[in-house]
């Protein structure tokens, strides 16, 4: 695929807007006609901005092409929703389309219609594309399109978009109708005069804008005010929507109401009237048999079958991820730690031919070396593990699972106060919760993707890893106990507990800061296809790219800042170390910064910040070593390994691992009580899974909220959790008698 950047569009080309329900094929055709790289997938919501791009036709100027985010209907019940009905009219920036190409699903063309309808309303020149044709002839579902055509009186085309079938002659009609618009006809919906009335008495409360767009055009102004009163009921999210009369709106729905009449309920059901005696001339009859989907289906939906194949598939999903993107990890920080020797060396060599500038060089190594190429190790490192993850969720949602997987999880997700849509970015941040945060750009409702991701950070990111495997490997034996073995079912167990805690946040958040009325989700279960595999790789690199432009900067601003805290102030060693210690390094400065590190690092700004820590943390078990640890940790989590081995002055020449533990084991409080016990590890376990432990986290929070206010609620609340549910557990632990 042409993945190069989209053609320059002039000013005065005409605008085509692409708009259909989700799961019609609207960006996979929108793709090929533009040479784009729109998200495709088979999964509800993926398009969640208008995207544009030149789409080029034959022997004229390039035409500039809107794809609108997947829609059942024009209502727009929250601000986010209204993107559909700005693009359709031109409301605001967007400009006023010259044409309107409809996708519609031949499989389910009774909900699809719904849709048509209401633009027809709208008065909007408009070319309906019955897409997936080849799917529809080999279920023997073949809709009468030269029918289809003659009842809603505007231009049907069939294609196939996934393999270009009938896409040629798109093209064609669409040049046609722009050169040579179709008349407009009437709507051929009869409505009942009581919803007329109401709908005429609506569109006179629009503001000026709107009811500029609707005109003179009396069945355009009714189609406005219907909209008004489908979009405002009660149960939306449009209270603060200055451009609509919110309260004027919900006065109508009152005085119908008083007159028997639900408003909303008749606006739909006049035109499904409509849908429902005309269909059977467009379709064949429907078969009554099961089909291989159904039987499969009946499985992965199953209560019991489904959740065993959903589980299955899950840790399928994440040993996949672990045990694929590890050699690519060592790769990764093989060549940074290649890299910053390598700089190491060449300042070395430096610092010895200009003694004078020594020291300054020596820092200037350490800032490249450990804080820039550490920031970008850091970043980089993140990589293979992500494009695993996008890679794995973009081929489940293309072959159609993960809508089931999404059925599955929703009866748990809306107990919790989350919408099915949650599942998704949730899954995601098993992984990393950077890309998870990103992921709730899908969901459709402002308050399910704040609620969502105020809880990703629970959730256990894989940068809590090698925190548990390395506190499990110290504290825990090897062995079993009641049959089984110790450490697997502890770190198992730790991720039950991130899964529990997720879960409570989400009860607690969903019903004091995010209380809103609860809203239907539409989970819709798409047909089985196979995986697009060049849209699919496109995919994963325009995300991997949008994820390092996004998260670079601030990531290696807060590594350079805890650089800074971890070095600074700076001091000779040998005024740190003891005289015989100095002497017996012959004065090799390599040496003499080696020994005196771990003493520069309890001295520095980090170190201090540790020991100031240490009365706070000493309650859960913690020593001032460990809060370094937690310090060091705000780069990422996975940081706090690699600052306990120099708090443990472990030689990296060593098995850093195995020393590491040991020496954590060994070490002692004044009183010689051991720190690091098993019930230590079960509190800083703990501590890690609720704390919001992450500098990424924060700043990608901030960009998606585009406020601090968010970012510093969770920042707080999760560290009082985190240190409230570590105190139960040590304190709770000592008083049974455990150590």
């Amino acid at each position: 695929m042409n993945t190069a950047p989209p053609t320059p569009v002039a000013p005065k080309a005409p605008v085509v807007v692409f708009i259909g329900n989700p799961n019609t094929g609207k960006s996979t055709l929108f793709n090929m006609l533009t040479s784009s790289t729109v998200p495709v997938s088979n999964y509800t919501g993926t398009t969640v901005g208008c995207h544009t791009a030149a789409m080029p036709l034959s022997e004229r100027t390039p035409v500039h092409a809107v794809d609108v985010p997947g829609t059942y209907s024009l209502a727009a019940r929250s601000e986010d929703e209204r993107l559909a009905i700005d693009a359709v009219l031109g409301i605001g920036a967007r400009p006023r389309p010259d044409l309107l190409v409809v996708l519609v699903d031949p499989a389910r063309l009774a909900r699809s219609l719904y849709l048509v309808l209401q633009l027809i309303e709208l008065k909007q020149p408009m070319v309906v594309c019955a897409n997936m044709m080849d799917e529809a002839a080999a279920r023997g579902e073949l809709p009468d399109l030269v029918e289809l055509e003659r009842l809603l009186g505007v231009p049907v085309v069939g294609i196939s978009a996934r393999d270009g079938q009938g896409v040629d002659e798109l093209r064609r009609v669409i040049e046609r109708e722009l050169r040579s618009p179709s008349p407009a006809r009437r709507s051929p919906v009869e409505w009942p005069q009581p919803l007329a009335a109401y709908a005429d008495e609506a569109e006179a409360l629009l503001g000026p804008a709107m009811r500029l767009i609707a005109g003179k055009n009396p069945e355009r102004k009714r189609a406005l005010g219907a909209w008004l009163l489908l979009s405002i009921d009660g149960d939306d999210a449009l209270r603060d929507a200055k451009d609509l009369p919110h309260d004027a709106a919900l006065a109508l729905h009152r005085r119908a109401k008083s007159e028997g009449l639900d408003l909303v309920a008749g606006l739909v059901a006049m035109r499904y009237r409509w849908i429902d005696a005309n269909l059977p001339s467009v379709m064949p009859p429907a078969s009554t048999a099961t089909t291989v989907t159904d039987r499969i289906d009946a499985w992965l939906t199953h209560p019991v079958s489904g959740l065993a194949i959903f589980l299955a598939t899950m840790a399928t999903l994440f040993t996949a991820l672990f045990a694929g993107s590890d050699p690519a990890i060592a790769l990764v920080d093989s060549v940074v730690s290649s890299l910053a020797s390598l700089v190491r060396q060449g300042v070395g060599d430096l610092a010895l031919a200009h003694p004078a500038i020594a020291p300054t060089l020596n820092l200037v190594g350490e800032l490249v070396a450990e804080g820039v190429l550490g920031g970008v190790g850091t970043l980089i490192a993140f990589v293979p593990q992500l494009a695993l993850l996008f890679l794995f969720i973009s081929v489940l949602e293309d072959c159609g699972y993960l809508a089931r997987a999404a059925q599955m999880a929703d009866r748990l997700l809306r107990a919790a106060g989350l919408p099915g849509q949650a599942f998704v970015p949730l899954l995601s941040g098993y992984a990393c919760a950077v890309p998870a945060i990103l992921a709730t750009r899908t969901m459709p409702r402002e308050r399910d993707r704040l609620l969502t991701m105020m809880v990703i950070p629970f959730t256990s990111c894989s940068a809590r890893l090698p925190v548990y495997t390395l506190l499990i490997a110290t504290v825990f034996p090897v062995g079993t106990c009641m049959g089984m073995p110790i450490r697997p079912v502890v770190l198992f167990a730790m991720y039950v507990f991130s899964a529990l805690a997720t879960l409570t946040a989400a009860v607690v958040l969903g019903r004091t800061a995010f209380a809103e009325p609860p809203q239907a989700t539409v989970l819709e279960l798409p047909p089985f296809r196979a995986p697009h595999w060049p849209v699919i790789f496109a995919q994963v690199f325009r995300k991997i790219r949008s994820f390092l432009s996004e998260t670079g900067g601030p990531i290696l601003f807060a590594t350079l800042v805890l650089w800074g805290l971890l070095t600074f102030p700076r001091q000779d060693p040998v005024d740190l170390l003891p005289p015989q210690v100095v002497a017996a390094a012959q004065g090799r400065a390599d040496v003499l910064a080696a020994k005196a590190r771990p003493l520069q690092l309890e001295r520095s700004y980090a170190g201090q910040l540790g020991h100031a820590m240490e009365p706070v943390i000493a309650p859960l078990g913690f020593d001032w070593r460990v809060g370094v640890g937690l310090v060091g940790a705000f780069a990422a989590r996975e940081v706090f390994v690699t600052t306990m081995g120099v708090v443990y002055d472990v030689d990296p020449a060593e098995d850093v691992d195995s020393s590491l533990r040991a020496r954590m084991a060994a070490a002692r409080w004044p009183n010689g009580s051991l720190i690091h016990t098993p019930l230590m590890g079960a509190s800083l376990m703990v501590f890690f899974a609720l704390a919001l432990q992450c500098t990424s986290t924060l700043t990608v929070l901030y960009r998606e909220t585009r406020s601090w206010r968010w970012p510093l609620l969770i920042f707080v609340y999760s560290g009082l959790i985190a240190w409230t549910a570590s105190f139960i557990v040590f304190q709770g632990g000592q008083l049974l008698g455990y150590r």
